[in-house]
């Protein structure tokens, strides 16, 4: 079979003629390719991939995932930035012109052939190019600026077609789909560089100002090649591989380097077998494509691991990744998950091999103040688990089976790859890790250098055991249903103890039961096919404690409720434990975290406080969350408290319910107080593709506002006798957060005992073509019902008073000063200070904001509308100026121009008309960094 499947690769040759300019950054090439129809259908049309393209403009499919991904750099590079393919001819081996376009991603090649190509013929085309090399700015391929290079699927490689065409865009996934061929690049290059290559080098040679070098690959699926100013590659022979590698460790000694790659050869060699390639591609470059993700990647003076041991992940991660890439050839983009999960269950096994007692922090878990939390006690592996669960906790997980461009990115480059490394881990816990590590060397074995499929490895596996592991595929791999289980009751007997355990998901997996005596494992069993809930009788063997997935070889969802105490009804009782700043789990206590806060507003001055919390690293349905301060300003106690309960109710569709009840309470003015109360409830809605960034909600709140006043300020309320009022307020909210386009609206309804209200704010953004970014904003409002004497709960058209107390005023009830002028774009969204007649409205408003860029950051605005009030004909409003829009909605200034108050830049005390947005959050601005992830 596998003599079979190499005859039928080998009938795919390409040969390339290439010069590479220095100065244009082009690569000059001439391709010769012979196409072999291993299918059995005539065809008319061939297609290439063509991924250098996917640089040329800011349409293409991956434009258009960067901008998903919140990077707008390719969307604003530069003409001459752009990496672009110029097809020069394209013939026949009759040398008959052939017509050639390009498929909507504009990186797959379409050529049309003069005449059919019948099944297990072959046929020669001959292709005349250039490839405009782009800037490594956007992706790790491309120029350098220190002159180097890095080409990456830079050729036209075949696509692949099983009965219809695979036609994959470059979306930066590392997942080209190509045909094996045999490859032959004869390659010029200046003279002041190195070469690196995973194909072999068979001749090379100099001549004047430059350098010749032939590159063969046999049975591979693309040629990659490093070229650098200096000579940084080295070359590594052991008895089982060779490996060309400038993966260094600068304070690893060399000697050390050569032993520990001696050491990792050994293992892959013992694990998988026979590397059949001359050579393993192994640079810093890939690494850092697919590094090891926490905290190695601090700065070097603060690194808590070993050399040896950073130095040996690094290299075995990445040796791994290139080997798995150039043998076994699955389907990169629908079953990625395969080669995902033998790298990092192999990963996971030369830790418990070689680093059985390494923890996750390192040399920090032994630092005082750090041993004590739990992320410090956990072992290296606990993050494959932990990492998985960061998006299970959000309701984002995915199934292993996702095509690779339909997973967000923190499962395309984490959360996915090591929930496939545990599962395999998984299986090899419960049927033996010895049958696994058999299955997946016989699959390396057989199967390498061959198309391949999944159910290629099901078939060895299930051949390796007589347990039943239908669950694996069909639940484990296939399936988003997350696995969690609990320990609903124990009933004791003499000699026998019967548990009683539940399926909290109906997950139907195996699941794994240990007894343990004063914290040592006494025994352990395996329980399957739980659908619902299920009773088993073990031995008595005077356990002190049943414990679900101790040994955490299970990614399940929820571990807090795994535990049961065999020692009577109290002994059960969790403890609290009390830890500085957030923690990850520990399931066998009842964690409260604290950490000192500091808040500011100007009544208060600057607030220190203590906050209280339950909410660990990981998302948890019940959060509470309290945070008492003290105003030393006001010399009283300030703060706020909140419980709420998050429901998430499937992927898709109506997937989360929040409930919440909150209460705060600060100082509005001087000396007087407001309490706000407000129980809430809100439903989101999402689509089917999670990498989407359209959201909608639904809430529902009842805002209740206890105030005291200092008795200079009583004019300042609705109502002196009685300053306090309630509001019922429902919203609907539909947003579509892109970084290029920009839509967002809510429809607002509120009801109180003196007015109800209807509102409606339209908002879009949109990056064009040329970079110049327009921004527009609609809002209307109109009162149904209004019997109160003041302006405060009236529309504002640039000052909103904020009576639900929402915004993050610095100085909520300044009307001068410079904290007067921090500005809330809501309702008006007006940067001027109107006469007091336009300000407000009880009646109705209707504004326009718009603005757009003039250069990078530095904007026109400019604000129009109407302005009802009961009694008065309808005021039209308008102001203009210059906005300094240095981070949307997080740092920006305000500075008028001209507006209904006439040229304001010419107006004494032109300062106190400048307005700013300032956002100091950290929660928010943390959002900035993290949702490109997520």
């Amino acid at each position: 079979m596998l003599i079979m499947g190499i005859k039928g690769h080998a009938q795919y040759e390409t040969s390339l003629t290439v010069n590479l300019n220095e100065y244009t950054k082009e690569l000059e090439i001439k391709q010769e390719f012979t196409y072999y129809n291993n299918s059995n259908y005539n065809l008319g049309v061939l297609y290439f991939n063509d991924w250098a393209n996917a640089y040329s403009d800011k349409n293409t499919g991956l434009a258009k995932r960067f901008a998903q991904e919140f990077k707008k750099s390719l969307h604003l590079a530069k003409a001459d930035e752009r990496g672009i393919t110029t097809i020069v001819s394209v013939v026949d081996d009759a040398y008959n012109g052939l017509q050639w376009g390009r498929t909507e991603g504009k990186d797959i090649l379409k050529v049309t052939l003069n005449k059919m190509l019948p099944p297990k013929e072959t046929t020669k085309i001959f292709i005349t190019y250039k490839v405009k090399l782009p800037p490594n700015k956007f992706t790790p391929y491309g120029y350098d600026p220190k002159g180097g290079y890095y080409l990456k699927d830079w050729y036209l490689t075949p696509a692949v077609y099983d009965g219809k065409w695979a036609l994959y865009s470059n979306k930066n996934l590392e997942d080209l789909h190509t045909n094996v061929t045999n490859t032959v690049i004869d390659f010029k290059f200046p003279d002041s560089l190195y070469l690196a290559s995973n194909f072999n080098v068979t001749s090379s040679s100099s001549f004047p100002n430059g350098q010749f070098a032939q590159l063969r690959g046999n049975l591979q699926r693309g040629g990659e090649i490093i070229l650098k100013t200096n000579d940084e590659f080295i070359t590594h022979t052991t008895p089982y591989m060779t490996f060309l590698t400038n993966i260094k460790a600068p304070r690893y000694s060399p000697i050390g380097q050569g032993l520990s790659i001696n050491k990792v050869a050994d293992f892959i060699y013992n694990n998988l077998g026979e590397y059949p390639h001359e050579k393993v591609l192994v640079s810093e470059l890939d690494y850092n494509k697919d590094p090891l993700y926490g905290l190695n990647q601090l700065p070097s003076f603060i690194r808590p691991y070993e050399e040896q041991f950073q130095f040996e992940m690094k290299f075995l991660k990445t040796a791994l990744n290139s080997i798995l890439k150039e043998t076994m050839f699955l389907n990169p983009r629908k079953e990625q998950w395969l080669n995902s999960a033998i790298a990092n269950y192999l990963m996971i096994a030369y830790v418990e091999q070689y680093y059985p007692d390494q923890k996750l922090l390192g040399k920090l878990s032994r630092i005082w103040g750090v041993r004590s939390f739990e992320l410090a006690k956990m072992d290296f592996n606990d993050q494959y688990a932990f990492l998985y669960n960061l998006t299970a906790r959000k309701n984002l997980d995915q199934a292993l089976q996702t095509p690779n461009d339909s997973l967000i990115k923190f499962n395309q480059k984490i959360a996915n790859k090591y929930k496939a490394g545990l599962g395999l881990a998984y299986l090899a816990d419960y049927i033996g890790k010895e049958k696994v590590d058999e299955s997946i060397k016989t699959f390396y074995k057989y199967y390498k250098l061959n198309t391949v499929k999944v159910l290629d490895f099901e078939s060895i596996l299930k051949r390796s055991t007589t347990q039943d592991i239908n669950w694996f595929f069909k639940d484990y791999v296939s399936t988003d249903r997350k696995i969690d289980f609990k320990i609903k009751k124990v009933k004791k007997t003499e000699d026998s103890l019967l548990v009683t355990i539940k399926n909290k998901e109906g997950t139907n997996v195996p699941i794994s039961v240990f007894g343990l005596k004063n914290d040592s494992v006494i025994s352990e069993y395996w329980f399957s096919d739980i659908a619902l809930e299920k009773t088993f009788t073990i031995a008595n063997n005077q356990e002190d404690k049943l414990v679900l997935n101790y040994d955490q070889k299970i990614p399940e969802f929820n571990q807090r409720d795994n535990w049961k105490s065999l020692k009577g009804f109290l002994s059960s009782n969790k403890k609290l434990k009390f830890t500085f700043f957030k923690d990850a789990e520990n399931p066998y206590f009842n964690q409260v975290f604290y950490v000192p806060v500091l808040n500011f507003n100007v009544y208060d001055g600057w607030v220190p406080g203590m906050r209280l919390y339950n909410k660990t690293l990981l998302e948890r349905p019940f959060v509470y969350d309290f945070s008492p301060s003290y105003s030393f300003k006001e010399k009283a106690f300030v703060g706020y408290g909140k419980f709420s309960y998050r429901k998430y109710l499937s992927k898709s569709g109506l997937y989360v319910a929040n409930y919440a009840i909150g209460a705060s309470t600060s100082h509005f003015n001087v000396n007087s107080r407001y309490t706000s109360i407000t129980p809430s409830f809100s439903l989101g809605f999402r689509p089917a593709d999670l990498i989407s960034n359209k959201r909608e909600f639904l809430s529902f709140r009842y805002v209740n506002i206890l105030r005291d006043f200092d008795p200079s300020l009583q004019n300042l309320a609705n109502d002196p006798d009685n300053p306090d009022y309630s509001v019922f307020n429902a919203r609907y909210i539909n947003r579509n957060n892109g970084i290029l386009d920009y839509n967002s609206w809510f429809v607002d309804f509120q009801l109180a005992g003196n007015f109800s209200k209807l509102s409606f704010e339209y908002e879009y953004r949109k990056l064009f073509e040329n970079n110049r970014q327009l921004n527009l904003r609609f809002f209307a409002g109109k009162f149904l019902s209004n019997r109160t004497q003041t302006d405060f709960f009236s529309f504002a058209l640039d000052r909103p008073t904020d009576y639900l107390f929402d915004y993050g005023y610095l100085g909520r009830s300044e009307d001068s000063g410079i904290y007067s002028q921090q500005i809330i774009i809501a309702e008006g969204g007006f940067k001027s200070f109107l006469d007091k007649e336009y300000r407000f409205s009880n009646n109705w408003m209707a504004t326009v904001n718009g603005s757009f860029n003039l250069w990078k950051w530095i904007e026109l605005y400019g604000d129009a509308g109407l302005v009802k009030n009961n009694g008065f004909s309808e005021k039209f409003v308008y102001d203009s100026g210059v906005r300094l829009n240095l981070v949307t909605d997080y740092f920006e200034l305000y500075l008028p121009l001209y507006s209904n108050n006439g040229w304001e830049v010419s107006q004494p005390n032109y300062g106190e008309k400048i307005r700013f947005i300032i956002t100091v959050s950290p929660k928010t601005l943390t959002g900035l960094f993290t949702r490109k992830w997520f």
